[in-house]
């Protein structure tokens, strides 16, 4: 083994955080600003990178760990959490917005993992957060991912988080499962991977769907969320106040009133 064994325990429904028991002297990793709360005795410590056993050959090798998380929208960064007690300890990390929290067990998996760019939550140290290129040009630009996802390496722990609910299908070899391409949230590594274009004049313009879905074709396990977060900040965007603090429905008869009557009147 070279990532540290942890144990771990999910809690909640929407608004899922994972509590991971750490031995002496085990370590687990998160992203900055997952921490929820941990026990004392607990050592909190940045580190450049992600902290992998692989990250440890010098500074070209943090260099090169830190770099492939810029290239996927993370920080430089990233959190260790060593239990310096002599005897168990816990830490607990959150979701950042209503969802499911996926525990990956990568020597199930075949030491890797693909994820979409910003699923990570935390993995027991050893465990490399890299990147994933996409080798076919269509879905680097169309697949709602772009170029670029995360991969998951080593043979330890780690976790991802979804949005909504979280459905998992296990595909057959050459089984296709068609997907808005927001909705993937993580896939095996033998699964592979493509964008399919929509096709018909209407359902392009009209369809309100976009004009691709993901195709992901077996052997393989793919995980799918029923509420991405994109789709959920536009809904919020849309339904926020306007400049000038009119919200979308004050152009209706009843206005100011209609918001009275159905209690979303702000004061």
């Amino acid at each position: 083994m070279q990532a540290h064994e942890i144990d771990y325990q999910i809690f909640g429904e929407e608004m899922q955080y994972v509590e991971i028991e750490l031995d002496p002297q085990e370590i687990v990793v998160a992203e900055a600003g997952s921490f929820m709360m941990m026990d004392n005795g607990i050592k909190m410590e940045t580190i450049f990178g992600d902290g992998s056993t692989q990250q440890q050959s010098g500074i070209f090798g943090q260099l090169l760990s830190a770099g492939k998380r810029v290239l996927t929208g993370e920080s430089l960064f990233m959190t260790a959490y060593l239990n310096q007690n002599n005897n168990k300890s816990k830490v607990c990390f959150a979701s950042p917005y209503p969802g499911k929290i996926l525990p990956i067990d990568l020597r199930q998996f075949g030491g890797k993992f693909v994820c979409q760019k910003d699923a990570f939550l935390c993995a027991a140290k050893g465990v490399s957060v890299g990147i994933e290129f996409s080798k076919k040009l269509g879905r680097g630009l169309f697949g709602g991912e772009g170029f670029i996802m995360q991969k998951l390496e080593g043979d330890g722990m780690a976790f991802v988080h979804s949005g909504g609910t979280l459905a998992k299908r296990e595909l057959a070899s050459g089984e296709i499962l068609k997907v808005d391409t927001g909705c993937i949230v993580g896939f095996t590594q033998d699964v592979d991977y493509d964008i399919e274009f929509i096709g018909g004049i209407k359902n392009t313009i009209f369809g309100g769907e976009g004009m691709f879905y993901a195709t992901l074709r077996g052997p393989g396990t793919a995980y799918i969320q029923s509420l991405p977060f994109s789709r959920l900040a536009d809904r919020i965007i849309a339904s926020a106040p306007k400049s000038g603090g009119n919200s979308r429905d004050e152009g209706s008869l009843l206005g100011g009133i209609g918001r009275l009557l159905d209690g979303d009147n702000k004061f």
